[in-house]
């Protein structure tokens, strides 16, 4: 659970609405108050902790909480748009300085600890940004303040212990236990953010074009970018208007690494491949990084962004406030720049679609006659990110009814290289599950021979299978054909599905398939 998206500290709380309204309730409970929370944290914390103007930190909370990456991601990672504990890091984190070290570090840590159990990419985002941030401003501050590196250092000193104390048992097992894997792989390293997807608008804004986003992004959540040309060039004017604050310089400096990392390995404009390497070509190997997803660098860009603009924001009110005579003209300039970058991004509602319904051999228990401690539910083609449903139907059960395959971050398992122990998105392949998944995409099914059928025998004594279930679905006839002619003998319809109950050759070891005899 530790290496995979189990949220821990939010899943464990909405146990009551999971198991009285179902996983899709608590899922959309989930994603609403995650965006919402997010919002308002940042909102408390720029208005009452640096910002003097309402205003200004309303501009920059809702940027944090609604930025094109939070919205693209919301449609199935809420996980990650979860960030509602980042602005209190921040502020307590830039609070250690203030003394108290014990007191500071305890409460610094305890909040380090809960955002570990909600999503460890945010966290190691955060303190990336938050460590080139404190390094440079405690530089710039240590002969005007020379007592605040020592109180910071003692505050982190005590927050580092209490964090080490509270995690180093799940970490370790994150990393060096049974289900650990060592980096992404090679696909998902690849994944860097377009250059010009950061003057596009996504899908997900009012100005997006779909088409655009795609050519541009690996797929509709990793939008990470898209901020528009009204947004780069206005933050771009903040950062040189307030180029004497350190704090600004450095929120700029840190987004343009930010920007930097999220290219990936190699630079790509406009889809096209520059064959130019990025900075993350000399980082992707390093330990810790190899577990990023390059794009993802993008979407820590939004909080910084956010920020400045608040500071911005901020600086004109103050300016307006200071010399009445030029107030007219510097609202209008404030409110039409702010209006134009920010418009554009306005989002559209988080997507949401009816849920194919169960089939009644799982809601009426008709399962519970075949699959047991010892046997699993096989579906065709295996559960996976193309097809989850199998896996909605065991959550329905509670998880009683074990079934075969996953969506979810493994190891490899791979008899070609056993060395290589990188993330998978699902289970070790097997020849059925390969066979289904290509047939589903709409490729013509391939001659079946008895090694074919030696093959998908022992895959379903690997699943320890009880049942074959095909549920209705798009070229369901085609994967019935080629199952049917697999197995030898023809499937019968229980509860909505296609079922072939497969125990005799499942659990007898001199069982062997050869061709049928279907009239």
């Amino acid at each position: 659970m530790m290496a995979n998206t189990s949220v821990l500290a939010v899943s464990l709380p909405l146990t009551p609405v999971t198991l009285l309204f179902g996983p899709h309730v608590s899922f959309n409970v989930f994603l609403t108050l995650a965006l919402a929370c997010t919002g308002i944290s940042w909102y408390f914390v720029l208005s009452r902790q640096f910002l003097p103007s309402r205003r200004a930190a309303w501009i920059g909370a809702m940027f944090c909480a609604f930025a094109p990456s939070m919205m693209a991601h919301a449609g199935g990672h809420p996980n990650i748009v979860s960030q509602f504990l980042v602005p209190l890091i921040i502020w307590r984190t830039l609070a250690l300085r203030q003394g108290k070290p014990l007191r500071s570090g305890l409460i610094l840590g305890g909040l380090l600890i809960w955002q570990a159990f909600i999503n460890l990419e945010i966290l190691f985002m955060t303190a990336v940004g938050l460590g080139i941030f404190c390094l440079v401003l405690g530089i710039s501050r240590r002969r005007r303040h020379p007592g605040e590196v020592r109180a910071f250092l003692q505050g982190l000193a005590v927050a580092a212990l209490a964090v080490v104390a509270a995690l180093a048992y799940p970490l370790s097992v994150q990393f060096f236990g049974p289900q650990s894997y060592q980096g992404l792989s090679a696909y998902v390293k690849n994944f860097g953010t377009d250059l010009g997807a950061f003057t596009a608008y996504s899908s997900h804004s009012v100005a997006g074009n779909a088409t655009t986003a795609a050519r541009l992004a690996q797929n509709s959540a990793e939008e990470n970018a898209f901020f528009g040309w009204g947004l780069v060039i206005l933050v771009l004017g903040l950062v040189v208007w307030m180029r004497r604050n350190i704090a600004v310089v450095t929120l700029g400096a840190v987004a343009l690494l930010f920007a930097a990392m999220s290219l990936g390995p190699r630079i790509f404009l406009n889809g096209v491949n520059t064959g130019i390497p990025g900075i993350w070509a000399f980082l992707q190997h390093v330990p810790v990084l190899d577990s990023a997803v390059p794009t993802r660098w993008a979407m820590a860009l939004a909080p910084v962004v956010g920020i400045v603009l608040a500071l911005g924001v901020q600086k004109a009110i103050a300016l307006v406030r200071s010399q009445p005579a030029a107030r007219g003209p510097v609202r209008v300039a404030m409110i039409t720049a702010v209006a134009m970058a920010l418009v554009p991004l306005v989002p559209y509602p988080v997507q949401a679609v009816d849920m194919a319904p169960v089939p009644q051999f799982v809601t009426a228990g008709t399962w519970k006659q075949y699959v047991d401690a010892n046997h699993s539910l096989v579906a065709l083609p295996l559960p996976g990110s193309g097809y989850p449903a199998p896996m909605r139907w065991s959550a329905m059960t509670g998880l009683d009814m074990k079934i075969a395959g996953a969506y979810a971050l493994l190891p490899t398992e791979s008899a070609l290289n056993p060395n290589d122990h990188s993330a998978t998105f699902a289970p070790p392949w097997r020849p059925t599950s390969g066979l289904m998944e290509s047939i589903k995409e709409g490729n013509p099914i391939p001659e079946i021979t008895d090694t074919r059928r030696e093959m998908t025998l022992a895959d379903l004594r690997y699943w320890h299978a009880a049942v074959i279930v095909l549920a209705p679905q798009t070229r369901d006839i085609e994967m019935l054909r080629a199952m049917t002619e697999i197995i030898g003998f023809e499937p019968t319809w229980n509860g909505g599905v296609w079922m072939w109950d497969v125990r005799n050759l499942v659990d007898n070891p001199d069982a062997i398939l050869t061709g049928p005899d279907i009239s």
